[in-house]
């Protein structure tokens, strides 16, 4: 039942979903979990993510990491040599015959360059399916240096770890709506993290890491800096005045950093209603790559891109049925 109660409501277009909240405010704040999809808000399935991010948060909070992200992967790393493993990086990888002997091997790839690597070895239906995988919007990402700190006009803005800068629910609508035609919004969708508020330790003295970026058209070539700030500056006036250091990454730059990342669509897969549903493709285990002992683990798989290593976790216990399965018919 209570699966029932999340489940049909999440097949309904945010826009629609969000009528049901009597103020502008809430129906703000539902668009602005909503709009982590990189997509259009007025499409059946956009609420669901919406409405896991809303039941999260009100569940557990959102948590952070001490120290930063890179805290996880050394604490990941550390526990991989504890076991036994090695980590090598600085290769690029474009065939498996480069890669060493394996009972099973985990690609945490986009569908296109896991069909590139795996080659004739891929089931031709597998790699027509991955072939018409489709990227979505990108982003434009601002690093900033803030004395002080953000000053939002919103009293709770200045408590939140995350702002969703957008407006109303039409605004966010109409700025999803372009940005997935292709057009760049004069006023786009950005997301602002201010984790320090969680862990101090990030800032130096008063100065504040604060970091975001705008949803923008796929392989976007602009310069969007001055929107990003122009946008953070609505909601915090003079906001300019107290930035002392930045560093910006645009969609290219994204994509050359990480190759999952086509065109910056840091998603790895554009949220449409299909591909919402079925990621990489129609299949009981959507992990299995087609070739005995491969599986694929990226943001492409099941439940999607998200801080949650979701993904990665179904994969690895897909590989490890098919592993007891080897065992078994031995």
């Amino acid at each position: 039942m209570k699966l029932a109660r999340f489940g049909l409501p999440a097949l309904w277009p945010a826009t629609v979903l969000a009528r049901r909240w009597r103020t502008a405010p809430a129906r703000a704040l539902f668009a602005g979990a909503a709009a982590h999809t990189f997509s259009r808000l007025d499409r059946p399935v956009s609420s669901a993510i919406g409405l896991v991010h809303i039941a999260a948060g009100h569940r557990w909070g959102w948590p952070v990491a001490e120290g930063g992200s890179q805290s996880i992967a050394r604490a990941l790393v550390s526990r991989l040599a504890e076991l036994g493993g090695t980590v090598e990086t600085g290769v690029r990888v474009t065939s498996l015959a480069q890669l060493p002997s394996a009972a099973a091997i985990v690609l945490d790839l986009a569908p296109a360059s896991a069909a590139a690597l795996l080659g004739d070895r891929m089931p031709g239906r597998v790699r027509r399916a991955y072939g018409r995988w489709r990227h979505g919007p990108a982003a434009f990402k601002v690093d900033l240096a803030v004395e002080g700190g953000v000053p939002w006009t919103g009293e709770a803005c200045r408590r939140a770890g995350t702002v969703h800068l957008g407006g109303t629910l039409e605004e966010i609508a109409d700025a999803e709506r372009l940005v997935a035609r292709g057009r760049m919004p004069e006023r786009p969708f950005v997301l602002v993290g201010q984790q320090y508020l969680a862990d101090p330790g990030r800032a130096v003295g008063d100065v504040k890491p604060v970091y975001a970026y705008a949803h923008v058209p796929a392989g976007y070539r602009g310069d969007a800096t001055e929107t990003v700030l122009g946008q953070i500056e609505r909601f915090a006036p003079r906001f300019r005045e107290r930035v002392v250091g930045m560093a910006v990454t645009p969609p290219e730059t994204l994509a050359q950093a990480n190759a999952n990342y086509v065109g910056g669509d840091i998603l790895t897969g554009a949220n449409t209603p299909w591909q919402t549903l079925c990621r990489p493709r129609l299949a009981l285990d959507p992990y299995r790559t087609g070739v005995p002992g491969v599986f694929l683990c990226s943001a492409a798989t099941p439940p999607g891109a998200g801080v949650h290593g979701m993904c990665g976790r179904h994969a690895a216990r897909s590989a490890l049925r098919y592993l007891d399965g080897r065992r078994r018919t031995r």
